[in-house]
């Protein structure tokens, strides 16, 4: 089977399974702050698939291998993929039964409205470093010929991927309408920081010139915080 043909095959079983996720716990497709969600995720998703299958189909074959090499990296696995799912099915039932209406406060439209566009412009920073690192995998691991990075967003933090990650899942709740799902959604901090710390100590001592790459970039996932 072609790259492409694997890509769409997975895209169009990743679509509706997203979906589920979101509307069924709803229990109603009324559920707009959903669909607008659903919108921008697959956008997000199908146009840098569209382009990099044009112009570097070699980092597509980098991101569709998800088997880690590493202890740490199955561990991440294992954590990241349950709070993800969480943080999709608990807006939904918000929605369903009313829990942040009743018991917080109705989210303000312009508080969602802004957050789906925080969202959107994770994807447009992780499209950004995907541009700028052919070697941006989605597993830990250093090939032979890869270099170190340090333009484009690699510029201003040492791993601008997950600065794009950590947008999207931060602000999920607020864009789909929930203060409920906000803390489970924040649990992606200390995973996140789990997984940069791990994958930094791979790449000091596997890829020449990254140690330096650290002395000269000083924050890791936020400029002037962390």
């Amino acid at each position: 089977m072609t790259l492409g043909k694997r890509l769409a095959l997975r895209f169009a079983l990743f679509l509706p399974i997203f979906a589920a996720l979101l509307f069924v716990p709803a229990g109603s497709p009324r559920f707009w702050q959903g669909w607008l969600f659903l919108v921008i995720v697959a956008a997000g998703s199908l146009l840098p698939m569209c382009y990099f299958l044009r112009h570097d189909p070699r980092l597509l074959e980098r991101r569709m291998k998800s088997k880690e090499k590493t202890g740490a990296g199955r561990l991440f696995q294992r954590v990241w993929i349950p709070i993800w799912i969480a943080g999709l099915i608990l807006p939904g039932l918000d929605y369903r039964f009313g829990w942040s209406r009743e018991f917080l406060a109705p989210m303000p439209l312009w508080l969602t409205i802004v957050s789906q566009g925080i969202v959107l412009g994770g994807y447009v920073l992780i499209f950004a470093v995907m541009r700028s690192n052919t070697f941006a995998a989605a597993t830990i691991q250093v090939e032979e010929g890869q270099k170190v990075i340090s333009d484009g967003p690699y510029r201003i933090v040492r791993h601008p991927m997950y600065s794009g990650i950590l947008m999207m899942a931060l602000f999920s709740a607020p864009a789909l309408g929930s203060w409920i799902a906000l803390p489970v959604n924040a649990l992606v901090i200390p995973v996140l920081v789990f997984r940069l710390v791990n994958e930094e100590k791979m790449l000091r001592q596997e890829l020449p010139g990254y140690a330096e790459y650290c002395r000269r970039t000083r924050f890791r996932l936020l400029p002037g915080v962390y």
